[in-house]
């Protein structure tokens, strides 16, 4: 199975922008759909977004939360999927894990992703 590590979290002030990479070992990320989630103290992990390759490119997914304000993109080359992050808020603060799962399909939750990052915090002060 494919290995992942995130990192690039940090402290931000209220509108700042981060960006989060999920890089990979034992296997290339291209072959599979890979998610983001992120988790707040006490509460569950949400699906933050996805990106899938659909045949012709890569496809991207978006919780309504982040839509335009969060960009996933994919570098085969690095074998790295980045979570660029602009406009942050209060809001967004929690750990941030990116998950690899099934290449045929996109879902948002977690029972569908096999392969965890440890996560990387991500604090946006008011």
């Amino acid at each position: 199975q494919v290995q992942l590590v995130e990192s690039g979290g940090g402290l931000v002030q209220t509108g700042g922008s981060l960006s989060l990479s999920c890089a990979a070992s034992g296997r290339a990320l291209r072959s599979y759909t890979v998610g983001w989630f992120r988790q707040a103290p006490g509460k569950e992990r949400d699906f933050v977004g996805a990106i899938n390759w659909n045949g012709d490119g890569d496809s991207t997914y978006y919780a309504n939360s982040v839509k335009g304000r969060f960009t996933i993109s994919r570098d085969n080359a690095k074998n790295t999927v980045t979570l660029q992050m602009n406009s942050l808020t209060p809001e967004d603060t929690a750990v941030y894990y990116c998950a690899a799962s099934d290449p045929t399909r996109v879902s948002s939750t977690t029972d569908h992703y096999h392969s965890w990052g440890q996560g990387t915090q991500v604090t946006v002060s008011a």
